[in-house]
């Protein structure tokens, strides 16, 4: 038995659903849902479900079927808050277009953690947690800029303590080398996108500290938001083409 996550259905034929599906030892492939709308087993394959899936597999027609499943979690909440739904399909998008950056194990891990975070948190912290999702999953595409010493001098990013005046010092972000360029630097080169030292030291915390120590630190909306436009930069450059879920979510995401 194999655990699954439903990334997306889609309609085929009258009344079949062609389905993606996610495992930890598969990756992403699909399936076929049939049934009309009153299938019981048609309300419970629904995007962001997981559970065990059971599968029938003819290899004669290269068909795959699902015939039963046993979801664990529902996700309820994504029903009930729209940025959630938008963000968990922005999530699922990602994976999908990235083919699971090449590792589903450790794919699976990432885009599990996020969901059942959101799950539980407010809207303002899944916000956090969206932006936590992406700087991580650019680690495991392997693009992720190092946020702990400058590209340009080699000098560290994080030396000093936090000060009135540090807090007003700006670094930005170079695409041409993919790393982040100290106050010093910055005056030399143009950067893409600014960040303050608040922005930067809490995408090192996430790739340094672990999740629980990250969700303890407070970010304000101007942070928030600095980091917002450039992961959501980053990623969309590194998946190829433009993402469905970020052009119909304007607004919301």
């Amino acid at each position: 038995m194999n655990h699954y996550l439903i990334l997306s259905t889609q309609i085929s034929g009258e009344n079949n659903r062609r389905v993606t599906l996610f495992s930890p030892d598969e990756g992403i492939h699909f399936a076929t849902l049939y049934g009309g709308p009153k299938s019981k087993l048609r309300s419970l394959v629904s995007p962001m479900n997981s559970g065990v899936i059971y599968l029938y597999r003819d290899e004669v027609k290269n068909q795959t079927k699902i015939t039963d499943f046993d979801v664990k979690n529902y996700h309820l909440s994504f029903r009930e808050n729209l940025f959630k739904t938008y963000a968990a399909s922005f999530a699922t998008e990602i994976l999908i277009k990235t083919k699971c950056a090449g590792s589903p194990k450790e794919a699976w891990k990432i885009i599990n953690g996020f969901l059942d975070g959101i799950d539980l948190s407010s809207e303002d912290e899944s916000r956090l947690g969206l932006i936590r999702f992406l700087w991580r999953y650019l680690g495991l595409l392997g693009v992720r800029p190092d946020s702990a010493f400058c590209v340009s001098c080699a000098s560290s990013l994080h030396s000093g303590k936090f000060t009135s005046d540090s807090l007003s010092l700006k670094y930005s972000y170079s695409p041409f080398e993919n790393g982040f360029l100290c106050p010093d630097c910055s005056s030399f080169q143009t950067g893409t996108f600014t960040l303050s030292k608040a922005a930067l030291t809490y995408l090192e915390a996430v790739s340094s500290l672990s999740p629980k120590e990250v969700r303890e630190i407070a970010v304000s909306g101007k942070t928030l938001l600095e980091m917002k436009n450039l992961v959501y930069n980053l990623i969309e450059q590194n998946c190829g083409s433009k993402l469905n879920s970020l052009e119909s979510g304007i607004g919301i995401l």
